[in-house]
């Protein structure tokens, strides 16, 4: 299989656990994300996030569907105030411990895995964007940080 860039697109922010997050989606061109499976993904999405703290204000989320039969969920958080913790799912990968082939039907915490290589420049920006508003201003702008989404792009190499 040859190896394809995938279209990345950011949505605006939700809240989960009385914290925002930013959305992000992963797909490509003739597999698209499925309502079916953002839906099961945001239903899912609640369970990942870790517990309130105050050392822990943002997060974001990536949905991406891949180029088989899978779709994969990962939620990310800023705890301990310069730590990413994630947590995820994955749908439609058997091989991998999933109930089945659907790729709506999200497993949690499969494997201890922090992303692919379309999922991880959301990481790269993200981190970029946590020091350029939380760290390096006089005072952390967190509206400042959920504005700066990574650009609507091709995503992979």
């Amino acid at each position: 299989m040859a190896f394809k860039e995938k279209n990345l697109r950011s949505l605006p922010p939700i809240t989960l656990s009385g914290r925002p997050y930013k959305r992000y989606h992963i797909d490509q061109d003739g597999l698209e994300l499925e309502p079916d499976v953002v839906k099961a993904a945001y239903e899912l999405a609640p369970e990942l996030v870790p517990a309130p703290a105050d050392d822990s204000p943002a997060g974001w989320i990536v949905v991406h569907r891949g180029s088989d039969n899978g779709a994969y969920l990962l939620v990310y958080t800023w705890v301990w105030d310069n730590v990413v913790e994630v947590r995820t799912a994955a749908g439609g990968q058997p091989s991998i411990g999933c109930p089945d082939d659907d790729p709506s039907h999200f497993a949690p915490e499969l494997r201890p895995w922090a992303g692919c290589v379309w999922e991880l420049p959301t990481l790269e920006h993200e981190r970029r964007a946590w020091v350029r508003h939380m760290f390096v201003k006089d005072q952390p702008d967190l509206d400042g940080y959920l504005a700066d989404v990574r650009e609507d792009r091709l995503v992979g190499l």
